[in-house]
């Protein structure tokens, strides 16, 4: 294609924002609530320029998928941006001995390229149409400071959401679980005695709890309490394929799996093997929309759902142009905590009031992602930039 928009440069900028009352727990890993506190975090946009002067942005790229993008940068300058399936392929064996986050964040701006050359949102192009996307309101971790610090606390913020229109509810339960397996119970069962058959309910333990024993008391809590799905629950870190089908032959409740490893091949290994119910995928963990994309529909093929992981815009495209799914992810979010996400974009959010009185969120209309970079935010809170590569 001779106008195709060839690559150019590939540009990062960094940025820190500040969340007011929310802190880390015991170990450092987890986002809670913390009166009083203000958590500094850092991020960085990946903007890749063609030479025709439209540019794809991406934000929100991790510290680890950047220096993959570091390490692919050259290769891509002088690249069709047109050309997304090669650059997916060599981008995904060139990162090959790293995480491979690299390989979705640089999708990303590949499509956001696409949408802007033809004019068009990016779920367009991926043959969907707007349609109202059912969201469940995702839950910060439990805490010990007074916000989600209860079963009785975790009720009444799944009120709350049911009273705003969410058909669904995931509880992120405490960072000491193991330690405490009396105290999730009870939150799942109380959970259930009170909102079973009014909201599809969720529990995602964060592989906090210690072991398979444990993990098949608080599974039964959930086939009593009526659970939509249970979520990474135990320390393996949700990769063991044998482990979680063994649970699923011990427990009534679908079991959300493979969130934790990478990219088509792994997700279907792990379907074959009967390790999950549910697939977890994530456009920025694997792949991109290209590789989010060809996971969903082999998921289809097995005539499984898949969910996407976290919130965002790209993934409102991609729901809206797939059929096997569900919710999309709103969160984190706490009774106490205004926002747990920096403003970079103009005129969107994901906060525990983005969706509409049915419970509802929309893709963006606009070229490409659909919504533009706040880049007088981002410029304020800018603490580095620079040129990656470039022709």
């Amino acid at each position: 294609m001779n106008d195709a928009p060839i690559i150019n440069k590939i540009e990062v900028v960094v940025f820190e924002d500040v969340l007011t009352n929310v802190g880390k727990d015991y170990n450092t890993f987890n986002q809670v609530y913390v009166p009083n506190s203000n958590l500094t975090v850092r991020s960085n946009i990946l903007r890749i320029h063609t030479d025709q002067g439209i540019v794809g942005e991406y934000p929100g790229v991790t510290e680890s998928a950047l220096a993959d993008v570091k390490m692919a940068a050259q290769y891509l300058v002088g690249k069709n941006s047109l050309s997304r399936e090669a650059i997916y392929n060599d981008v995904k064996r060139g990162l090959r001995h790293t995480a491979m986050l690299g390989v979705g964040v640089i999708d990303i701006c590949l499509w956001d390229i696409a949408g802007k050359l033809y004019g068009e949102p990016i779920y367009r192009l991926l043959g969907g149409e707007k349609k109202p996307i059912p969201c469940y309101a995702s839950t910060l971790h439990g805490d010990e400071n007074g916000g989600l610090t209860s079963p009785d606390d975790f009720l009444e913020f799944a009120f709350q959401c049911q009273q705003m229109g969410y058909p669904a509810f995931k509880v992120h339960g405490w960072g000491r679980a193991r330690d405490n397996l009396g105290r999730e119970i009870e939150n799942v069962k109380k959970l259930g005695d009170k909102l079973s058959g009014t909201m599809d309910l969720m529990l995602d333990p964060a592989c906090e709890i210690k072991n398979f024993s444990d993990t098949i008391k608080l599974g039964r809590a959930c086939d009593e309490a009526n659970f939509f799905w249970l979520e990474d629950p135990y320390q393996d870190g949700g990769v063991s394929q044998f482990a979680h089908k063994k649970l699923k032959e011990m427990i009534k409740t679908p079991i959300l799996q493979t969130e934790h490893i990478r990219l088509l091949e792994q997700h279907v290994d792990f379907i074959v093997a009967g390790g999950t119910d549910y697939v977890r995928a994530g456009a920025h963990e694997d792949g991109g929309i290209t590789g989010v994309m060809k996971i969903a529909h082999a998921t289809e093929g097995f005539g499984l759902d898949v969910e996407l992981h976290g919130p965002g815009p790209v993934h409102r495209h991609i729901m809206s142009s797939i059929r096997n799914t569900n919710y999309f992810e709103v969160g984190l979010v706490h009774p106490k905590v205004r926002t747990t996400h920096s403003p970079v974009y103009l005129g969107y959010g994901d906060d525990l009031d983005a969706i509409d009185s049915n419970g509802n969120v929309y893709a963006p209309d606009g070229p490409g992602i659909g919504v533009p970079i706040d880049w007088d935010w981002v410029k304020s809170h800018e603490i580095d930039s620079g040129i990656l590569a470039e022709s």
